[in-house]
């Protein structure tokens, strides 16, 4: 990667590795994710592929530090993700948005830099300049005054994006980002997470449609509660494995 990416590849010249191992989560006690290990770094997209009630959102919801933990590790720079947790945006599924939400696009983007100021500190210039860099750079400058629920779907999705680079997140936890967009928004958002992900951003992203991995996704984790293969999307997205995990039952151990 040139000099030029996102400076969380060029910290002392290493790439900022995400190191997960035997990460294990519940709900109520019914078995969620369990034994989940995988190491992936910046500037990669990662796929989290597999069945319904597979726990691709429950992993995306642990790194964020959004659920507890029942056991295992999860590192970033090579100790707890807990102190990094700025650096980790989450944009949860569409249909989980309140869009009805009195919000402009441009403010939807600012909420993006309070993990930075706080609620209660003023803006700065550079607060604001991050907020302009972030809409230029997803195309929303012209929309940027616009309701949020007046958006279209892809556009919406481009809001969300721009509020994680504004916070200035290194690593981008998308649950299902691609759902309920056309055929355009979808090109667009795809070549805007490559972009981001050449810039040195790390993209991590549930994904259900098994055609567009291999465009969309470098690596890719096949999940049925336990990972069943992590490693290049050109390798491990076998039509043995597709068969496997998603014509067995997610049976919880």
């Amino acid at each position: 990667m040139s000099e030029t990416h996102h400076d969380c590849c060029a910290h002392h010249g290493h790439h900022h590795e995400l190191v997960i191992e035997n990460l294990t989560v519940s709900y109520r006690r019914v078995l969620a994710l369990e034994n989940v290990s995988l190491a992936t770094s910046c500037g990669n997209r990662v796929a989290l592929i597999g069945p319904n009630g597979a726990g691709k959102s429950t992993l995306l919801k642990a790194i964020a530090g959004l659920v507890p933990r029942d056991g295992g590790s999860i590192r970033w720079r090579g100790t707890a993700v807990k102190k990094w947790s700025r650096e980790f945006a989450y944009l949860p599924q569409r249909e989980e948005v309140d869009w009805s939400f009195p919000i402009t696009v441009r403010g939807l983007v600012e909420m993006g830099r309070y993990p930075q100021t706080g609620w209660w500190r003023k803006f700065s210039a550079a607060d604001t300049a991050a907020v302009d860099r972030a809409l230029d750079s997803l195309a929303l400058m012209d929309l940027q005054n616009r309701q949020i629920r007046e958006l279209s779907g892809g556009q919406q999705q481009r809001a969300f994006l721009a509020r994680a680079l504004a916070q200035e997140a290194h690593v981008l936890l998308l649950d299902e980002p691609f759902t309920g967009l056309d055929r355009n928004a979808s090109l667009l958002l795809g070549d805007l997470l490559a972009k981001l992900a050449h810039e040195g951003r790390l993209v991590i992203a549930s994904h259900h449609d098994l055609n567009t991995v291999p465009r969309l996704f470098d690596e890719a984790l096949v999940l049925a509660t336990r990972p069943l293969a992590f490693g290049p999307v050109a390798e491990i997205l076998t039509p043995e494995l597709i068969d496997r995990t998603f014509h067995e039952p997610v049976v919880p151990a």
